[in-house]
């Protein structure tokens, strides 16, 4: 009988989590965030100890389960809303390689070693940093490579300048200008910074797109 309920509970998990994990929007254990993760970890063991305890009912994993999923889709609509708290509990992309320089001091402050960056560079079929113009350490761990092209010339990537109406400071130094300039250049467009959705450098251009072009589903 015990065993019956031990099979039982574990199908009856295999499809609650799966049905979970719709709800959350995940795809797969590369997109998950911080939160994502502590989420995730929580529900394992919630589910380990419910399998193992078939006296227990199955509402008291349940139940603390379907508040983690609430609060993990309460943060997300909220991280959407406010960038500040978005950049607090996920953080935000690191220039790891600018122009094919090291970025160490970011290196240091992300605890990315030079290890960890030649194996992401090795397993993305690059043999040299030199191969390598630009890299973003992203919220979830991984490495966005930009090579050189054939005649190693500067690119043309897109580089975020303002997201959400803030500024990114980061984009202006590595480019090589200021608040200033940008706030001219707003000026002249018309445009509040507080209505700017995103905009991005690209071949010594902006490109702004205003929130009211963005379609609210």
């Amino acid at each position: 009988m015990n065993m019956l309920i031990t099979i039982f509970r574990t199908l009856f998990f295999y499809f609650f989590v799966t049905l979970i994990y719709r709800i959350m929007g995940k795809r797969e254990v590369g997109q998950l965030g911080i939160i994502d993760l502590i989420v995730s970890i929580l529900i394992a063991e919630l589910v380990a100890i419910s399998i193992e305890n078939i006296n227990e009912s199955i509402l008291l994993t349940i139940i603390p389960i379907s508040l983690l999923v609430l609060i993990e889709v309460l943060f997300a609509y909220i991280s959407m809303k406010n960038r500040a708290f978005r950049n607090f509990f996920s953080g935000k992309p690191s220039i790891i390689i600018n122009k094919g320089v090291l970025n160490y001091k970011e290196m240091v402050k992300q605890r990315y070693s030079l290890d960890d960056l030649l194996l992401s560079l090795r397993t993305n079929g690059i043999k040299s940093i030199d191969e390598v113009e630009y890299a973003f350490l992203e919220n979830n761990g991984k490495l966005s490579i930009f090579k050189y092209n054939l005649l190693k010339k500067q690119g043309d990537y897109p580089i975020p300048i303002i997201i959400d109406g803030v500024i990114q400071d980061n984009t202006l130094k590595s480019i090589h200008k200021t608040k200033t300039w940008l706030y001219l250049y707003i000026k002249r467009q018309n445009i509040l910074l507080e209505d700017i959705f995103y905009g991005f450098y690209k071949n010594h251009k902006i490109y702004i797109i205003n929130k009211k072009d963005i379609v609210n589903v």
